[in-house]
C-alpha cells in the first residue's frame, strides 16, 4: 500500500460539514440592566478578584480552604478531566487507527518438506472517510462539551465563594444576636428577680410577677432559638468548607456598625456584558454541542465509507524479513448504505433538532435568570444603604429614648411596664439592625455573583480550572 491512497483519503475526510451555521440567539432582555450606572459604558471596571473582595483575613482563609476541600468542586474539576479524555476518544475515531505485526509459521510445503513463513507489517484497521463530516461534527460536539465544563466549574467556583462568604457572616450575625438575646435574658432574671422581693413584701402585684416571668421565659426561649441557629449554620458553613474549622477562623459577634467585612462591588449597565457569566457560556457551550449533534445525525444519512489494508514483508527466516524479503501490500474500501431502517435515522435528526431548540430555550432562560438576579441585585444597592441608615438612625433614637425612660424609672416617675416596653424595643432595633446589616452585605455578594465574579468573560480553553484557592 503506497501513502498517496491514504493521504488521498485524509484530504477527502471531513469536505462536507451538514451541521447549521451557528448563531448566537438574540438576547431575551432589555439592552441595558435597571439601576445601572448613567453613562452605560462597553469597558466597565473589572469585578474584584474574591480576596479583593473579601477583607477580612479569616474570611479569606476560609474561603481558601472552600477552594481547596470542598467535594462539589472537586467534582466540577473532575468532569472536566473526563470530558477531556472524553474529546481525545471521539478525536482518536478521526485517525487511522495503525497496528505492528509480526507472525511466524511453520507447515510443509509442497515438496512435503517443513517450511517456516514469516510476515512482518503495518496493519491500517477500518478507518472511515469523514466525507459528511459525521466524525468532525462528534468532535466538535465533544469539545464543545468539554468548554461547558470548564465553564461549569468556574461557575462552581464562583458560587463556592459567595455561598461561603455568607454562611460565614450569617454565623457572625447569628453570634450577634445570640450576645443581644442573651444579653436580654441576663436583664430580664434580674428584673424577675427583683420583682420577686417585691411581692414577696406586697410591693408588687401578683400580675407584674407573672408578666415579668413571662417575658423571662420568651428571652430564654428566643436565646435556645438562636442558640439551634446557629449551631445549623455552624455546620452549614463546615459541610461548604470540608471540614470543622478551627475556633480562630470562625467570625466573632457582628457589630451593628460594621462595614469592613466585604469591598464595594463596582457595576456596569450592558445586558451583553452578563455574557461573561461562567453559567452562560456553560449554556451557550450546550448549544454548540447541540447544534454540532445535527451534523452528526445528518451524515448519518448517507454512505459510510471505509478503508483496511496493510504493508509488510514476508520471508521464509526472520533475518530475511530485514534484508531479502518480498514486500507484500493490500488496500480494500467498502460503502455501507442503509436502505430501511424504519426511519431510525432521520428519527435521530429530528432528535438532534428537537434537543438543539431546547437548548436554544435553555440558554435564554439562563439569560433571563441573569439579567433578573444582577437587576435585583444592582436595584437593591441603594435600597439597603437606605434601610440600614434609616434602621441605624431608629436604634439611635430607641437607645436615647431608653436612657430617658431609665432616668424616670430610677426615680419613681415611670412604671415598670413602661420600662419593660422601652427595653423590649431597644433590644428589637438592635437586633433589625443585625439583620437589615447582613442583608446589605449579602446583596455585595449576590451582585457579584451575578455579574460574573473575578473570570467574567474570560476565555474558555480546555485547560483544567485549578481547585485551588491560589489567584490565578
Amino acid at each position: 500500500m503506497t501513502l498517496t491512497p491514504l493521504a488521498l483519503s485524509l484530504g477527502l475526510a471531513g469536505c462536507l460539514n451538514l451541521a447549521p451555521d451557528y448563531q448566537r440567539p438574540a438576547l431575551p432582555v432589555p439592552a441595558t440592566l435597571p439601576a445601572a450606572p448613567a453613562a452605560p459604558s462597553s469597558a466597565p471596571a473589572a469585578l474584584p478578584g474574591w480576596r479583593e473582595l473579601v477583607r477580612d483575613e479569616r474570611l479569606r482563609q476560609v474561603v481558601n480552604r472552600a477552594l481547596t476541600q470542598n467535594r462539589d468542586l472537586r467534582v466540577a474539576v473532575l468532569n472536566v478531566e473526563r470530558s477531556r479524555a472524553q474529546l481525545r476518544i471521539t478525536d482518536a475515531d478521526r485517525w487511522p487507527a495503525l497496528s505492528v505485526g509480526l507472525t511466524g509459521q511453520r507447515a510443509p510445503n509442497s515438496g512435503g518438506k517443513e517450511a517456516n513463513t514469516f510476515t512482518g507489517g503495518l496493519q491500517l484497521a477500518s478507518y472511515e472517510l469523514d466525507l459528511f463530516g459525521r466524525l468532525r461534527n462528534n468532535s466538535d460536539a465533544a469539545s464543545a462539551t468539554l468548554l461547558g465544563n470548564v465553564a461549569a466549574a468556574r461557575s462552581a467556583r464562583l458560587s463556592l465563594v459567595t455561598a461561603t462568604a455568607t454562611a460565614w457572616l450569617t454565623l457572625a450575625a447569628d453570634e450577634e444576636q445570640l450576645r443581644l438575646a442573651q444579653r436580654t435574658l441576663a436583664t430580664r432574671d434580674e428584673t424577675l428577680r427583683l420583682v420577686r422581693l417585691q411581692a414577696d413584701v406586697g410591693a408588687a402585684s401578683e400580675l407584674d410577677l407573672r408578666g415579668v416571668q413571662t417575658l423571662s421565659a420568651q428571652a430564654r426561649a428566643t436565646v435556645a432559638q438562636l442558640q439551634r441557629q446557629r449551631d445549623a449554620d455552624l455546620n452549614a458553613l463546615n459541610l461548604l468548607v470540608g471540614e470543622a474549622l478551627p475556633p480562630e477562623l470562625l467570625p466573632g459577634a457582628m457589630a451593628a456598625t460594621d462595614a469592613h467585612w466585604l469591598a464595594d462591588v463596582p457595576a456596569f449597565a450592558s445586558s451583553d456584558l452578563l455574557l461573561g457569566r461562567p453559567d452562560l457560556m456553560q449554556a451557550e457551550q450546550s448549544l454548540v454541542a447541540a447544534n454540532a449533534n445535527i451534523g452528526a445525525a445528518r451524515a448519518a444519512l448517507f454512505p459510510a465509507i471505509t478503508l483496511s489494508g496493510s504493508y509488510g514483508v514476508v520471508s521464509d527466516s526472520l533475518s530475511g524479513l530485514i534484508h531479502d524479503g518480498v514486500t507484500a501490500s493490500t488496500i480494500s474500501g467498502s460503502v455501507l448504505l442503509s436502505i430501511f431502517d424504519a426511519g431510525r435515522r432521520q428519527a435521530n435528526v429530528k432528535v438532534a433538532e428537537v434537543n438543539r431548540d431546547i437548548a436554544v430555550a435553555q440558554y435564554e432562560k439562563a439569560v433571563q435568570t441573569a439579567f433578573s438576579e444582577a437587576a435585583t441585585a444592582l436595584q437593591g444597592q441603594a435600597q439597603w444603604r437606605t434601610q440600614v441608615q434609616a434602621q441605624s438612625g431608629l436604634l439611635e433614637a430607641e437607645r436615647e429614648r431608653y436612657r430617658l425612660t431609665k432616668l424616670k424609672y430610677d426615680v419613681g416617675a415611670a412604671s415598670q411596664l413602661d420600662y419593660l416596653d422601652i427595653e423590649r424595643s431597644l433590644a428589637s432595633a438592635e437586633q433589625a439592625l443585625v439583620q437589615v446589616r447582613l442583608g446589605e452585605l449579602l446583596n455585595r455578594l449576590s451582585l457579584y455573583k451575578a455579574l460574573g465574579g473575578e473570570e467574567r468573560g474570560a476565555p474558555l480553553s480546555a485547560e483544567a480550572p485549578a481547585s485551588s484557592a491560589e489567584p490565578s
